[in-house]
């Protein structure tokens, strides 16, 4: 592979219009001109390479190669090639940050050159300047010296190629002239570039918020001058005091891909100010303070001093399921159940006789009844039965019972898939009668227990969140799988899904199809939707709208397709931290009633949080298709922030209290665009668990 990239990038070069002159064996030359930086450079001919045995020594020498490739491509200002160098290398593997026999690297040719594109493109892969220049007069005398050694060179190579007869020997020296001559008006630009530059302006904007309650979010943005030298770092500064004496502590960031930087470990309720200057190799240019002057460190449950909702919590539910397990595994969980029906012991024991049974297999057609089927992919391939069928068990084939509650009761199941069995022993015991319900759940464990055993996987993945219905009375519960590696099994193969879709032959009518036809028509929707559904927020706040609709037997809610693990949405911003000011002003805002106060006006056109939520629920307004003059009907909650971990925080913007709750046959004046989809509540609520 390296070999390829390394001839793509010859003939890539071969293609380019002709550059200066800078033959590479004069080049290798210069850089052997100290004896105490000799170095051997290798060709970039591929074929002197080929006779090579040793793996390391071939290895080694493509590395080299990228790294004279890449100082070649610098000096050339060959701003494409240094990209692709980049890009197919690490800098490791280029030595980015070793210098080279005259003590430079690639980003002291590229600044004192003043090539701002290539610089950056350096800074962004991690480049740093030369140890060497500890001081401007350091870095003033490198550069003459290379100047004064490459004009002694040319002198000489002058008077030998005058002097000499024509000969081999003389036409290498007369490209060695040449080469040397080259070197020579690159070192006098980059001593130009270095004299006439001068230290870099202030930043032109550096914008303070507080992230949390001991630490502080700092964002700034490169100088606006473009004349002055490339900026290769910044450093934060901050203090108690606004004339920043005594100074409470400073950072260099020399790391450009993200101009950012987290204050940590401050005093809450302390306030702090911040300044920010750049540095090029001119040194530090003038500070430029922060917008706002100065933070305090606070979050939102500072202002009433509440705990986190959630602390605990799992820790407790985890002690609880132990509890449980401890009370079945000493008590009643192995014995035998004495009030059991005779009908249902024997039901009961028919039943776990057929799981254990080697003649249980998958099924191939559906009867009337209800159905278990998992559904495992990779890439664009998905498991199937060695008879090229989805795998399907049955749960019951005279199911007559309440659907929705039993499908939510299998979702709850679904985050407990490694304890299948033991949940099988407890229910068997418990059915003291004759109950539906919990034959219909013992059914789905059965079920459950006998998709793991054929399939060989205990996690059988997330339940998508309705079931497939057809009209010949069949209902298919789907669960939904990725499998990132490369797996084998015994009872199942994987086969291309487009393969699967028109290799099956449908054994019903288009207009009345089966379930698993269903299933198999809208498989690729059903995978878009499951992995959608794992996909994370980016760190930051975010506005939420809570829409909700009642049914008979459910509630559902509103949420996008793009990402349905999560209420409709728009980002206000990257900090997810609300301060304790920030809310103090959201509960006075909340409290007061129209028309809002003279006295506040000032405040709220003052306040960034205001002008972030008035841009975010414009943007919200138009997703969800409400006009915005019915903006000023809708709510903000109040009572919390909703976190979701550190990185995310939601605030939500609730509809008029009648119109929270969409009632069955009630018309929804406001219908969303296309792009969106209605859960059932319970189901929302796991998802958003995992």
């Amino acid at each position: 592979k390296m070999t390829q990239q390394m001839r793509d990038l010859q003939l890539a070069q071969a293609r380019k219009p002709p550059g200066p002159s800078s033959p590479n064996a004069a080049k290798r030359l210069y850089r052997n001109l100290s004896g105490k930086f000799r170095v051997n450079y290798t060709s970039f001919d591929e074929g002197s390479l080929v006779g090579r045995g040793e793996k390391e020594k071939l290895r080694k020498s493509y590395l080299f190669q990228s790294n004279a490739a890449l100082f070649e491509a610098v000096e050339l200002q060959d701003l494409d090639r240094v990209q692709e160098l980049l890009k197919h290398y690490s800098p490791e593997e280029l030595d980015l940050n070793t210098p080279n026999s005259e003590g430079l690297l690639p980003l002291d040719i590229a600044i004192m050159t003043n090539n701002a594109p290539i610089a950056r493109a350096l800074l962004q892969a991690g480049a740093k300047e030369s140890p060497h220049f500890v001081s401007l007069e350091s870095r003033s005398l490198h550069l003459s010296t290379l100047v004064r050694e490459a004009e002694q060179r040319v002198n000489e190579l002058m008077a030998q190629v005058v002097n000499e007869a024509p000969n081999a020997d003389c036409s290498e020296k007369e490209k060695q002239l040449k080469a040397w001559e080259w070197r020579f008006r690159l070192y006098k630009r980059m001593k130009a570039g270095f004299e006439h530059a001068r230290v870099p302006d202030a930043p032109s904007s550096v914008h303070l918020s507080v992230a949390s309650s001991s630490s502080l979010q700092v964002t700034f943005w490169e100088p606006l001058s473009v004349n002055s030298a490339v900026v290769t770092k910044y450093k934060v500064e901050w203090s108690c005091s606004p004339t920043f004496s005594p100074l409470l502590g400073e950072a260099v960031i020399d790391k450009l891909k993200d101009l950012h930087f987290t204050i940590q470990g401050l005093v809450s309720g302390t306030a702090c100010h911040v300044r920010v200057s750049a540095y090029n190799m001119k040194g530090w240019g003038p500070p430029q303070a922060s917008t706002p002057p100065f933070a305090i460190p606070s979050n939102w449950r500072e202002y009433d001093g509440r705990a986190p909702r959630r602390r605990g919590q799992a820790e407790a539910l985890d002690h609880l399921l132990g509890q449980v397990k401890t009370v079945h595994q000493h008590c009643i969980c192995h014995e035998p159940c004495k009030n059991q029906p005779q009908s249902r012991k024997h039901s009961v024991s028919k039943s776990l006789k057929h799981l254990f049974h080697p003649g249980s297999k998958f099924l191939k057609t559906l009867k009337r009844g209800l159905y278990l089927t998992a559904i495992f992919y990779k890439d664009d391939n998905i498991l199937v039965t060695h008879e090229d069928q989805i795998p399907v068990v049955e749960i019951d084939d005279t199911y007559s019972c309440l659907l929705m509650q039993d499908f939510l009761w299998f979702t709850k199941v679904s985050c407990m898939w490694d304890e299948i069995l033991w949940l099988l022993q407890c229910v068997t015991v418990s059915q003291s009668s004759c109950s539906c319900i919990l034959q219909t759940r013992f059914k789905m464990l059965l079920a459950i227990s006998q998709m793991q055993g054929l399939l060989g996987i205990q996690d059988l993945g997330q339940v998508f969140f309705e079931p497939i219905k057809d009209k010949q009375g069949n209902i298919l519960i789907v669960t939904l799988k990725e499998v990132k590696t490369n797996q084998t099994f015994e009872s199942v193969r994987w086969v291309p899904i487009c393969k699967l879709q028109t290799s099956r032959k449908s054994v019903s009518s288009p207009e009345e199809p089966t379930a698993l036809d269903t299933l198999l028509i809208s498989v690729q929707d059903k995978l878009a939707y499951h992995q959608r559904s794992s996909h994370a927020l980016t760190p930051g706040l975010y506005l939420g709208y809570l829409k909700l609709c009642s049914a008979v037997d459910q509630i559902r809610v509103l949420v996008p397709e793009r990402l349905p693990n999560i209420l409709c949405h728009v980002k206000i911003r990257s900090n997810p931290n609300i301060s304790r000011e920030e809310w103090e002003w959201l509960q006075k805002m909340a409290s007061v009633e129209e028309p809002v106060p003279t006295e506040l006006e000032a405040d709220t056109s003052q306040s960034p949080l205001f002008q972030e939520l008035q841009v975010a629920i414009k943007k919200l307004m138009t997703l969800v298709n409400i006009p915005l003059q019915e903006a000023k009907d809708f709510r903000l909650y109040s009572q919390e922030v909703l976190d979701f971990g550190e990185k995310v925080s939601f605030l939500l913007l609730l509809p008029p209290s009648d119109d929270v709750c969409t009632a069955p046959g009630q018309n929804n004046p406001y219908t969303p665009r296309s792009g969106f989809l209605t859960l059932p509540l319970q189901i929302f609520e796991l998802g958003e668990e995992r």
